[in-house]
């Protein structure tokens, strides 16, 4: 072959290896894109259910709330009627 035949098709077969290594590094960049995506929709769906967990936190803690106010409430009320169950029985 002459020397210039001979760059050429050296040059054909470099720009057909660049060609063939864009077009992976082309699908590598589409599914990385992809996964970008994915990954954003599962964080998405992660806070989510990050927050509704901390509505049901929260109406826990306010059930709780109200569990030991109300026990509270009930011991006051037994002691006032021992108290007053005492004084009746003095009282006869």
């Amino acid at each position: 072959m002459k020397p210039l035949t001979t760059m050429a098709m050296g040059a054909v077969i470099l720009a057909l290896g660049y060609g063939a290594a864009d077009a992976q590094d082309g699908r590598a960049i589409r599914q990385d894109r992809r996964d970008v995506r994915q990954d954003r929709r599962d964080l998405h769906q992660d806070n989510r259910g990050i927050r509704q967990d901390r509505r049901e936190l929260a109406g826990d803690r306010r059930e709780l709330r109200e569990d030991v106010r109300d026990r509270r409430d009930d011991r006051r009320d037994l002691r006032q009627d021992q108290r007053e169950l005492a004084r009746d029985e003095r009282s006869r």
